[in-house]
């Protein structure tokens, strides 16, 4: 919008966001991106869930431990993975 010519203050409109708001978003996409991603430290549950399914314990067993569906590990063990590949964890 704003290579469009259009103002903050149209813009807001448009968003309901207000004028001072969409100066800043905008100056924000001005900061330089440059370099690699810097590393993330793992999550404590993410880095326990690995652990304990690396020990042959199951999902069932893992969600009972921390009061979490068998679902919702399966979901954070699969989380974990993708950061791994993405060399996200520490």
């Amino acid at each position: 919008m704003v290579e469009a010519g259009l103002g903050p203050d149209e813009i807001g409109r448009r968003i309901r966001r207000s004028g001072r708001q969409v100066e800043r978003i905008i100056a924000w996409t001005e900061i330089p991106r440059t370099g690699r991603h810097r590393r993330r430290s793992a999550r404590a549950l993410e880095r326990r869930v690995l652990a304990l399914r690396a020990r042959g314990e199951t999902h069932e067993q893992i969600g009972s431990r921390f009061r979490r569906s068998a679902g919702h590990i399966r979901r954070v063990e699969g989380l974990a993975h993708y950061r791994l590949a993405l060399d996200l964890l520490g």
